[in-house]
């Protein structure tokens, strides 16, 4: 009964449009989505109906915007040493990654010392570290082999030897010294403020004078020099200073670098040197806590100047 209803009003359209002088009448009879299709028009308007079926057949995610298409071929050829590849420079290049695997590998092992107890011997594996790590950097200067590579790879054996294995150490000198809950808590903010201190320096611009906050290097090295040195302090006196360092990583406070400071008049390096015969780990102390008291000084410089 159905089928018949429909055939009616099938052969009603077409004679209804064959009066009216349409040619279309016949697709209908053929093709039952046309009529379908021209309901949707009719119920949302034409420029709506063709707007969503352009936007379901080819959908743009509002958080990516439309790119060129890139050239595969292209993109895969881009060597990891930029200039001439030459077998001087290709071992040359081999020479600088292979110090900034060396300042990885030892962050590694000063991790399962520390776990092993031997809190100085890691502490020692960590000032190898920072030694590597200005190495590598000056020989890629030197030699001309500096790369987005070696950039990218020495951050992330920064992040390793420095955001994990300095905390580390930390951690075990400070287990019997300090409530194990509080060392936990500045090992953990040394590590997360590394983090953030690599990233902003990776994406941020370079300011050839001053440091934006302290580097993760040096404050690796304070740490390592502290524990390796012994300084006779309260644990808590320890687990303040090691916060405090860490924010400073992570703080806006401009830091002299050392290429600066080694042009300072050489009557200044004679205090350091006498102290140190002295009394070192006062000497380390005060140099510490001077290093730390310059940024915001310079700070507030800066902006009286301005």
């Amino acid at each position: 009964m159905r089928r018949s209803s429909t055939f009616a009003r099938q052969v009603l359209l077409v004679r209804v449009g064959r009066r009216d002088g349409v040619a279309a009448a016949g697709t209908d009879l053929t093709s039952p989505e046309h009529r379908y299709l021209d309901r949707q028009r009719r119920r949302y308007g034409l420029d709506r109906y063709q707007r969503t079926e352009v936007e379901s057949v080819a959908p743009v995610s509002p958080a990516v915007g439309p790119a060129a298409p890139v050239d595969d071929a292209a993109s895969m050829s881009i060597p990891l040493l930029p200039g001439a590849r030459t077998t001087g420079r290709r071992v040359k290049f081999a020479l600088v990654n292979a110090c900034t695997l060396a300042s990885l590998v030892l962050g590694i092992n000063a991790i399962f010392v520390a776990m092993q107890g031997q809190v100085r011997l890691a502490a020692l594996l960590l000032i190898a570290c920072v030694a590597f790590d200005g190495l590598d950097g000056a020989l890629a200067r030197r030699f001309g082999v500096a790369s987005p590579f070696g950039a990218q790879m020495d951050s992330l054996a920064d992040m390793c030897s420095f955001g994990l294995a300095a905390p580390v150490v930390v951690y075990a000198s400070l287990a019997g010294e300090a409530p194990r809950a509080a060392a936990a808590v500045a090992a953990a903010l040394v590590a997360a403020c590394a983090a953030i201190r690599l990233a902003r320096f990776n994406v941020s611009p370079k300011d050839g004078r001053f440091f934006c906050g302290v580097p993760t290097t040096m404050a690796a090295a304070v740490l390592a020099l502290t524990v390796a040195l012994g300084l006779p302090l309260p644990g808590l006196v320890q687990i303040a200073g090691v916060a405090l360092l860490a924010f400073a990583m992570v703080s806006s406070f401009p830091y002299a670098k050392l290429a600066r400071l080694v042009k300072l008049p050489p009557w200044l390096w004679l205090a350091p040197v006498v102290g140190a015969l002295v009394d070192i780990r006062l000497t380390f102390a005060l140099i510490v806590v001077g290093y730390l008291v310059s940024g915001p000084v310079l700070w507030l410089h800066q902006r009286r100047t301005a």
